[in-house]
Parts: C-alpha cells; sequence; structure tokens
C-alpha cells in the first residue's frame, strides 16, 4: 500500500477521484454531474463502435490490476531482499522506481491521450503494464527487477491518467454515477485485500506470483478494450511539455537518488551532496519554464489559489508519513517479528480495512461537511496514529501497533474521499484534469520521498545504535557493521545461525533493540509530516474558493 499508496498507492488512486477531460480538455465530474450544467459541454456524438458497460469493465479490470500491484508488492519485498541478495537501497528502490515513473509520466500521458486517443493510450498502458509485470516476476537480479518496476510505473501512469476520461466519455446522467460508484467499489476492494492476496501468494507460491497474477487481468482487459471500447480524443489537445517532463523526471530522480545513496554515505558526501544540488537547479529551472511555456505541465498559477496548495500538501503529507511508512513496518513485522508474508499481510489488513470503512463513511460526509473538515483533521489523526505506533522495545509485540493502525485507517479514510476535491474544485473546468494530475503527482513525489528520506534516518540510526550496544561487549567489538548491515538487509536469522551459541542471545537482542530504535525515530519523522500538512490544510484550505459551478 505505498499509492495506495496506494497509494496506494495506493494511494493515489482512491474511489473518489471522479474527475477526468471531455472532449474539449473540459472536466467531467463523478456522480454529482449534470451534463447540462454551464461548464459542461456536451461531447462530441458517441458514433463509434463501443459499449459503456464494456468500458466499465475495461478500466475496472486495469484498476483494479494497478491498485493490487501497489498493495501487493510491500508484504513481498523481505522474500524479494532474500531471494535477490538485495541491500536496503535496493528495497527503496524497487518501490520508488516505480513511483518516480509514475510521477513523472502522469500529466504527459493526459496530454499524448488528448492527442492520439485515449482507448490506445490505455491499451498501450495496459501493454507495457502486463508486459513489466510479467518481466518482474522473471526478474533475476535486484537491477532488473528495479528496471522492470520504472516500467510498471510508465504503464500505470498512461491506465490512471485516461481511465477516468474514458469513463467520463462513456457514461452520462444517471449511468455516470453507477459507473463511478461500480469504479469506486472495485478500487476501495484491490487496496484492502492487496496485503492479503500478497501474502497468500508470497507464502504459498512464491514472491514471484504477485507479479504473475497481472498476467490474466491484463490480457483480458487488453482484448475487452480492443473489441469494446470506442476511441475519444480532444479536438484542441494541446502538445505535452516535454521540456517540463524531463526537467521534473531529472529533478526529482536526482533528489531520491542522492537521499538513498546518503544510507550508504553520509549528507557531507560530495556525490550526495552533488544530487541535491542539481535536484535544486533543476527544479528552479523547471519552475521558470512552466512560468514561461504557453502550454505548461504545470500551471504554477494554480498554487496562488490557497486551497488548491493545501490540498497538495495534504497529498504529499499522507503518502510521506503513513504510506513511505508502511516498507518499514512490513520488514519489522517480518524480518524482527518472524511473521510469513501471510501473516503480515493480515496484520496490515487492521489499516487498510479501518481506511475501507471510514473513507466509504467520509464520502457521504463531504456532501455536508467543509471539506478542511475532514482532511485537516484525518491528517492531525495520521500524525497521532503514527506517535501511538512509537514507544516500541526489544520485547514489544505486533499488538503494540493496534492502537495507533485503528487511528490511522480512519484518519486516511477520512482525507481520501474529499482530497480530490480540493484540486478539481477550485479550477475552472477546463483545468480540472491538469489540476487532478498534479494532485496524484504530489502523492507519488511524497512517497518516493518519503521512502528515501525515513530510509535515510533509519539506516543512520541503525548504525549508531549498533555502535553503542556493541561496544558494551567486548566479544562482539569488531562485528558492529557487520551486525548492522543484518539488521537493514534482512538477514539477522543468517547472521545469528553463524555465530557461536554464546553470542547468539546478544546479538538477537541488539538487533531487535537497534530496528526497534530506528523505527521509533522515523515514526516521529512521518508524524511531524502528517502533522504539519494536517495543520497547513486546516489553514489553507478554504470554502470560499470552490468554483460555483
Amino acid at each position: 500500500m505505498t499509492e495506495a499508496h496506494e497509494e496506494l498507492s495506493e494511494p493515489d488512486m482512491r474511489p473518489h477521484h471522479h474527475h477526468a477531460r471531455d472532449g474539449h480538455g473540459q472536466h467531467e465530474g463523478g456522480p454529482r454531474d449534470h451534463p447540462h450544467e454551464p461548464g459542461h459541454q456536451p461531447q462530441h456524438e458517441n458514433t463509434q463502435r463501443g459499449n459503456k458497460w464494456w468500458t466499465l469493465v475495461a478500466v475496472c479490470l486495469g484498476t483494479f490490476m494497478l491498485l493490487l500491484d501497489i498493495t501487493i508488492v510491500n508484504v513481498a519485498l523481505p522474500d524479494i531482499q532474500t531471494a535477490l541478495h538485495s541491500s536496503f537501497s535496493d528495497l527503496q528502490w524497487v518501490v520508488d522506481a516505480y513511483a518516480l515513473t509514475l510521477a513523472a509520466f502522469l500529466l504527459t500521458a493526459g496530454s499524448l491521450a488528448d492527442m492520439y486517443g485515449r482507448r490506445l493510450l490505455y491499451l498501450v498502458g495496459l501493454v507495457v503494464f502486463t508486459a513489466a509485470s510479467m518481466l518482474c516476476g522473471f526478474a533475476t537480479t535486484t537491477l532488473m527487477l528495479e528496471l522492470s518496476r520504472a516500467l510498471q510505473g510508465i504503464g500505470g501512469a498512461v491506465m490512471f491518467a485516461v481511465s477516468l476520461a474514458l469513463l467520463a466519455d462513456a457514461f452520462r446522467g444517471k449511468d455516470r454515477g453507477t459507473a463511478f460508484g461500480v469504479w469506486g467499489a472495485v478500487t476501495g476492494l484491490a487496496v484492502a485485500i492487496g496485503p492479503v492476496v500478497g501474502g497468500l501468494l508470497t507464502t504459498g507460491l512464491s514472491w514471484r506470483y504477485i507479479f504473475f497474477v497481472n498476467l490474466p487481468f491484463g490480457v483480458a482487459a487488453v482484448i475487452i478494450a480492443t473489441l469494446k471500447v470506442s476511441e475519444s480524443r480532444a479536438p484542441r489537445a494541446s502538445r505535452p511539455d516535454w521540456l517540463g517532463f524531463v526537467l521534473f523526471t531529472v529533478a526529482l530522480a536526482s533528489l531520491v537518488y542522492g537521499l538513498i545513496e546518503s544510507n550508504e554515505k553520509s549528507f557531507s558526501n560530495s556525490l550526495v551532496l552533488g544530487c541535491f544540488a542539481l535536484a535544486g537547479l533543476l527544479l528552479i529551472a523547471f519552475t521558470l519554464a512552466e512560468l514561461f511555456l504557453k502550454h505548461p505541465m504545470f500551471d504554477l498559477r494554480l498554487f496562488l489559489k490557497p486551497t488548491f496548495s493545501g490540498g497538495a500538501i495534504a497529498a504529499f503529507g499522507l503518502s510521506g508519513s503513513i504510506f513511505a511508512f508502511l516498507l518499514y513496518l512490513v520488514l519489522y513485522l517480518q524480518d524482527i517479528l518472524g511473521y510469513s508474508a501471510l501473516g503480515t499481510g493480515v496484520r496490515v489488513m487492521v489499516l487498510s480495512g479501518g481506511i475501507l470503512v471510514t473513507a466509504t463513511v467520509a464520502g457521504r460526509l463531504s456532501s455536508k461537511v467543509p471539506v478542511r473538515l475532514l482532511v485537516g483533521p484525518g491528517l492531525i489523526l495520521v500524525g497521532a496514529s503514527l506517535l501511538l505506533m512509537r514507544g516500541l522495545t526489544e520485547a514489544s509485540t505486533w499488538t503494540h501497533l493496534i492502537p495507533g493502525m485503528i487511528v490511522g485507517g480512519v484518519g486516511v479514510g477520512l482525507v481520501n474521499p474529499p482530497l480530490a476535491s480540493t484540486a478539481v474544485g477550485v479550477v475552472p473546468p477546463q483545468q480540472a484534469g491538469m489540476a487532478s494530475g498534479i494532485n496524484s503527482t504530489f502523492r507519488q513525489v511524497g512517497i518516493a520521498t518519503g521512502i528515501a528520506l525515513l530510509g535515510t534516518l533509519f539506516s543512520s540510526e541503525v548504525k549508531s545504535d549498533v555502535t553503542r550496544q556493541v561496544a558494551a561487549h567486548h566479544a562482539l567489538a569488531q562485528q558492529g557493521p557487520k551486525i548492522a548491515n543484518a539488521v537493514q538487509s534482512g538477514g539477522v536469522s543468517e547472521l545469528i545461525s553463524k555465530l557461536p551459541p554464546s553470542a547468539r542471545q546478544a546479538v538477537a537482542a541488539i538487533t531487535k533493540t537497534a530496528f526497534t530504535t530506528g523505527l521509533n525515530r522515523i515514526l516521529l519523522v512521518a508524524a511531524i509530516i502528517a502533522l504539519a500538512a494536517g495543520v497547513l490544510s486546516l489553514v489553507l484550505i478554504r470554502g470560499k474558493d470552490f468554483a460555483r459551478n
């Protein structure tokens, strides 16, 4: 559940994203939209072949595969780590390679779909994502897996950018509400069951099947989209902003690379500093380019609206805190507490189940309660949940995490449904596609940078704690670096089995203590991120900014 994030993501792709562009680049909303409202011009006549209900099936299949893959991967990471002999940095890249390419390609994919046809681009995305899933399943090295994950992110970006536009083009009136409701239920289901499905496949078969499971969904979606979905495009589509795309992608990759490299090196290392400097310069260049280009990828003037900025901060804060922390939670449950992938997936359901239940209630509340009173308090609850999970010790069991996971599920569930409206509800209809894309991009940037930052802080804390503890055991004086590496690489059991019996108990205690000390530190940092985002959301999101269509 990284987007889904997620976002997982899930994260980023939740049931509430009822927005897309119509044939004129205008906003197409969710169930509450009316085709004859001002600002909602009718599209071109739907004279092409195609069936709207089959379109819904094709979009739901693709979305289910996309979201399942985001939430399913986390619980398999320790098994991947063991099978491919991956380092701690490698594991971060397995998640971040996907989030980076998804963030980078999202807005560009939308522009290409407007130009060349949404059905065509959706098919391209499906084929790329499905083929990349097969490559992930056959990966023989960590590098091959990371590159395949990056390719998955490209396919995922195309599918996500186009899926809601296909539904908005196919459905009108009451049927549109039904279609978005079905799509929302499918996305919620994928996010909720992902950890358990991942656990079942990893424990029962192999980690490779978390990627192979995508193949039948992908093939079925390609066949249905080819035979049953009609084509649509924007008659006056603007060309993609390739300059902005390159500057943004390289800047983000440089920032994340610098953060992850600082695990092995340090923040004062010349390579790390060079990456940060390059990222800073490219972000300045990107900002200047977007200000002066006629058709920018990011219309920076949108950020002049406090509510839009508040929504972007909320999207970043949610992903950069609790969803980024999930990777380290899974490593703790499996590497330190010794649960199987299935056992871990069942326990993570406390969080994902809470998100699903609360999101259903919050979705209904969002039409009656001011958005800021859902988003702000929800993020503050997320921050509180991370603080509740702190206080882990060598003797802690997983039950220590339950109160925090329940509160976290409630918090995320409150934030997600109204978050989309903070992006699309405060802009003119013709900018709704870009606005929702920017909000989703901020989610992925939050995941990528959050995982990298928390990983760096976790590594440094583990190393210093191991060094401190080893100093008190003269027999282990030379083992400090080896023990610290084992804690990060998931090799604690292997290390302990090679030690003389007299040293095993001491090393087991050192590793558990070091890991929980590292977790406590990053829980505090993640909580600060969530709390800061919550306070800023409360201040910035204003009811008067929302467009009255």
